[in-house]
């Protein structure tokens, strides 16, 4: 799921990741926005925001909208600097630190809100993008530019354009590999609702207030745990009947 890249990665691969993290950004997305009424999953209305102050010249005002925005990057520059820094090492799973660097903000988001008192909403507006940046780099980057997962805009646009391909099959002759792609979008916006359904539920009839951001903390180290013992399985096995003597007895 995290691992293959290049050739050796499948439409399963894509939609298993897909799944996880579409779920991870539904919660966090429905969560940052009952805490904060703010966006926490991408920077569009942050942006259409930002030049809406500087219009009206509040410009510190704006500058917070700025500091969204900037989250955002900034996080995708750190996850794109840490995959290619570590690339060349064929023991590490580039996408390892990327991910766990999500999962401990929203854990130490969840966590310290139970201790401290929520005054410094920007700061944690910003954690969460930051941490939804991270998330969009380096699934981008797993998945070669298929798979997005923290806003469905564009989802939505290539769902439009794929479906449209199938009504016109002597344009677009290879369409298992289309119906595939249409399979692989649905996924994700299926899973960002149930996310986001899921974490209102838990957000407001369960009461977790930003409590909901440790669930989808541990979602993301189950699945590097599941990812990293699957691999690790699956090369043991390859190494045992790689060693294993065969019969020549007749």
């Amino acid at each position: 799921m995290f691992r293959h890249q290049g050739k050796s990665r499948t439409i399963k691969h894509n939609l298993q990741i897909a799944t996880v993290l579409s779920f991870v950004a539904g919660i966090v997305n429905v969560t940052g926005f009952l805490a904060f009424k703010q966006l926490t999953t991408n920077v569009t209305g942050h942006f259409a925001l930002f030049i809406n102050d500087v219009a009206d010249f509040e410009y510190w005002k704006g500058l917070i909208y700025f500091l969204y925005i900037f989250s955002f990057f900034f996080g995708s520059f750190i996850s794109g600097l840490l995959i290619e820094k570590y690339r060349e090492n064929k023991r590490l799973n580039v996408f390892f630190l990327p991910t766990l660097i999500e999962s401990l903000i929203l854990l130490s988001i969840g966590l310290l809100s139970n201790i401290l008192p929520i005054e410094a909403s920007d700061i944690i507006i910003c954690s969460l993008l930051f941490a939804m940046g991270l998330q969009n780099s380096f699934v981008t980057e797993i998945s070669n530019a298929v798979v997005r997962t923290t806003h469905l805009t564009g989802l939505f646009t290539d769902l439009g354009i794929e479906i449209a391909k199938l009504f016109f099959p002597k344009s677009h002759p290879n369409r298992k590999k289309l119906k595939s792609t249409i399979k692989l979008r649905i996924y994700i916006i299926a899973f960002f609702f149930a996310g986001a359904m899921a974490g209102g539920f838990i957000y407001t009839k369960l009461n977790m207030k930003l409590n909901t951001l440790i669930l989808a903390a541990f979602i993301l180290m189950g699945s590097l745990f599941y990812d990293d013992l699957r691999y690790r399985l699956i090369r043991n096995k390859r190494k045992y009947f790689s060693r294993k003597p065969i019969n020549t007895d007749t």
